[in-house]
């Protein structure tokens, strides 16, 4: 949200700078996450001064171009070359000197400087509309009345500039008293009064207003649960035009562009006071009677944008007396209605929804706007009559409207501020400190709460309407913390906690168990939202009232976020990509499924390079090490298979018990592409659920360093080229022999000197008696059924 300095004095009086306003706003939780300045003129028109050209004839060496000697004050003349057709002898004009910096629409400039054109001298610039951000005119120099401008003036003593200084504030969505200059405004005063800081509050109150006449509209609200309060006016005799320059400077400085005098004024009070109001033209108002209430579901509604839309039956509508749709109450106006240039009366609308049935009008339709941000989460429902009134005045003094008749209101049941009891024991005990009891009250009144009691020990206290957040006294404790100051409570002296120790059996500890192991192997972990896009809505979760079309589903995988984690990283000159995520993914099948899963991506190098280490390419393999790592900690067994997963180019599954627990790949090229990440990405999914499972039946045992030394012998094997390692691997781990404890491919041969179809595979096996050492007929006899079992099912020869 943007709060304008300028604006912001409106209403509180206070010789504090913006930069330490920002501070004292930052300490009470208005956080300025940026201070930027505001120019109405680019540049404020520095170095522009007012010129006369003395002589003006034909370049000599430009046929397009005029050499000019201007006079800019005090004796001084200066040779310009201008291009402009229309320059001539004796015209008063501006001119930039040289210094003066120009600047172009998108806040680029350049500096002028003393040139040569063409062989001749350039010393300033006579300048157009345009280059001085006066207007969009490049049709030639502007060229001054010269009885109003004196020559050698500074040009910007001509015009009324705005300079501001605006400061973007992250609010909180619980925080609508403060979603406007004068919310803000009251905010900063409690701060000040209470700490000794000086400065003025002007509260703002409704307008006495003339009427004039009588109208024949009429109002009818049809269900004051979802409308509390409306109010409406009537304004004849209204001149739509452009604004004056004050107002469009205001609604400029905190980012919105001007429309028109009616419409500038609603925004001007909707970002004034956070009252949203809404101008409809009268004259196309239906029997002129104005409903408040709901239509039919499936009815059609254009609004302003121009998009037809298909009301669910739900949404708060403003209606004619045909129960023709005017409004979506609180979110968006509608296109037969606005108010346009052929405008001549209106009806001002000033109210207070409902703001649940906002907020899931504003939903259901995708609609975000600046009156739907404020009601949905509740708006100052006393601040209606004040903010329409002011408005009016405006719409009088502006657009030379006439209010006619009187106000028409309906607000049948007062919306009434809170009642709660606070405790100085209950304050003490969430502080961490004694706060007098003076001071508390004094905080109170500061945030216009109302002591109603002094009771015992505390305060019976009335919470005004417009903080719908403070319902609670633990929120009112927050209210006076922050008056107080954070920064006046003391860090405690110690801190107590019992730690809590998991077992074997909890998920979370195996989470931890497998987050240091992979912090330890340089990993990081990455947390990303479980709402995302979909290309493919197959069994995706859909939901059912979306914040954004961009977080429409439920994630079906933990891959995509990942591959965005990864792509903003290699973006930024990151290209070694090691990262871990604990996440949940889910689908919809027969019925709604929900997995946890750990996932793992690798991308870039394995280690860094350096002067011992060349450049080593993270791979496949890379990656089934560390899985391998972590299912080292399960004390399982499992078979490798292939896999066939159209998100990866090439892959395998690790299964236990016939069921999945991991998948291995290579990211497919075409994934890579649509993130826009040209370098190899490799990932790995473990089921943590069935992790668990199998670890809570799989006690991991403690063993000691084996007294005796292990054997290792080693098979060169001519195989088939289609037998896979993994085949010899699972075949190996079938033999009955106990010595057997580890079991590693170390060369792969094809090529010359080897029989076509065939390649070489070299094996080690680590053999161990841990009774003993093995003697050498027992190591042969492991051997030669090893050899037996390879040859049986595969054929294999042994190579010397």
């Amino acid at each position: 949200m943007k709060i304008s300095s300028n604006w912001l004095k409106d209403y509180i009086k206070t010789e504090l700078k913006t930069e330490r306003i920002g501070e004292f706003l930052t300490d009470i939780g208005l956080e300025v996450e940026g201070i930027e300045k505001f120019e109405s003129v680019k540049g404020s028109l520095e170095g522009i001064v007012v010129g006369k050209v003395l002589t003006c004839e034909k370049h000599p060496n430009a046929d397009k171009l005029n050499k000019t000697t201007v006079d800019v004050g005090n004796g001084k003349v200066l040779n310009i070359v201008c291009g402009a057709p229309n320059v001539a002898e004796g015209q008063t004009v501006p001119v930039a000197v040289v210094g003066t910096k120009i600047y172009a629409k998108d806040g680029s400039f350049f500096e002028i400087k003393e040139a040569k054109i063409r062989g001749e001298v350039s010393q300033g610039m006579i300048c157009a509309e345009d280059e001085l951000g006066l207007s969009d005119d490049h049709g030639g120099i502007m060229v001054l009345d010269e009885t109003k401008y004196e020559v050698g003036k500074n040009f910007a003593e001509y015009f009324e500039l705005t300079n501001d200084e605006v400061l973007e504030i992250g609010l909180t969505p619980n925080r609508t008293d403060a979603m406007s200059h004068y919310g803000v405004a009251r905010d900063l005063h409690a701060f000040l009064s209470t700490n000794q800081q000086k400065s003025e509050f002007e509260k703002v109150s409704s307008v006495a207003l003339n009427n004039e006449g009588s109208h024949s509209f009429t109002l009818e609200v049809e269900d004051t649960e979802l409308t509390p309060r409306y109010i409406g006016a009537v304004i004849e005799n209204v001149k739509v035009a452009d604004s004056p320059a004050w107002l469009k400077d205001r609604l400029k400085a905190i980012g919105l562009s001007p429309i028109n005098n009616v419409v500038d004024i609603t925004n001007y009070v909707l970002h004034g006071f956070g009252q949203p109001l809404h101008a409809f033209d009268a004259d196309k108002i239906a029997d002129k009677k104005v409903k408040v209430g709901t239509v039919a579901e499936g009815t059609k509604f254009t609004t302003l944008d121009g998009v037809e839309r298909t009301l669910n039956g739900s949404e708060i509508i403003i209606k004619d007396g045909q129960d023709n749709p005017m409004c979506i109450a609180g979110v968006f106006g509608g296109a037969n209605s606005g108010v346009s240039n052929e405008t001549k009366t209106i009806f001002l609308e000033s109210a207070y929804f409902n703001p649940v049935a906002v907020r899931k009008g504003a939903k259901f339709h995708g609609l975000n706007t600046d009156a739907s941000f404020r009601f949905e989460r509740g708006v100052d429902p006393n601040i209606t009559r004040t903010a329409i009134t002011q408005a009016i005045k405006l719409i009088e003094e502006l657009a030379e409207g006439k209010l006619v008749g009187d106000l028409l209101e309906e607000y049948p049941k007062k919306i009434e501020d809170s009642y709660i009891i606070i405790r100085f024991s209950k304050i003490e005990q969430i502080l961490g400190t004694k706060i007098h009891r003076e001071k508390v009250k004094e905080i109170l009144k500061a945030l216009e709460i109302q002591v109603l009691n002094d009771i015992q020990n505390g305060f019976e206290i009335s919470v005004p309407a417009y903080r719908a957040d403070v319902t609670r006294e633990i929120d009112v404790i927050e209210e006076i913390l922050r008056i107080y100051g954070y920064n006046k409570i003391d860090a405690p002296q110690k801190i107590s906690f019992t730690p809590v120790k998991l077992s074997a059996n909890d998920q979370d500890e195996l989470e931890n168990s497998w987050a240091r192991t992979l912090q330890s192997l340089g990993f990081n972990e990455v947390m990303n939202n479980s709402l995302t896009s979909v290309k493919d809505e197959t069994d995706a979760v859909k939901l059912l009232n979306p914040l954004s079309g961009d977080l429409a589903f439920m994630r079906k995988s933990l891959l995509e976020g990942l591959l965005q984690n990864a792509v903003y990283n290699i973006n930024r000159k990151n290209q070694d990509i090691k990262f871990f995520e604990f996440g949940k993914i889910y689908h919809k099948r027969e019925k709604y499924e929900e997995r946890k899963q750990m996932s793992i991506l690798v991308s870039g190098r394995n280690d860094a390079e350096n002067w011992l280490q060349p450049k080593s390419a993270t791979d496949f393999y890379n990656l089934k090490a560390y899985v391998k790592v972590l299912l080292e900690k399960l004390a399982i067994d499992y078979k490798e298979i292939a896999l066939d997963d159209e998100r990866f180019s090439d892959a395998i599954e690790y299964k236990s018990e016939e069921r999945t627990l991991v998948r291995i790949g290579k990211v497919a090229p075409q994934m890579l592409k649509d993130f826009d990440i040209d370098q190899d990405c490799f990932y790995a999914e473990i089921e943590l659920e069935f992790a668990q499972e199998l670890r809570s039946k799989n006690e991991l045992k403690f063993k000691d360093i084996p007294k005796f030394n292990k054997i290792r012998r080693d098979l060169a094997l001519l195989i088939d080229k289609n037998i896979s390692y993994q085949e010899l691997y699972q075949t190996a781990k079938k033999n009955k022999s106990p010595f057997i404890k580890n079991i590693n491919l170390f060369d792969v041969y094809e090529g010359k000197n080897l029989p076509e179809g065939k390649k070489s595979y070299a094996m080690s096996f680590e053999l161990l008696n841990e009774e003993k050492t093995l003697e050498e007929k027992e190591i042969s006899h492991v051997m030669d059924s090893l050899i037996k079992s390879f040859q049986k099912e595969f054929n294999a020869e042994l190579r010397s």
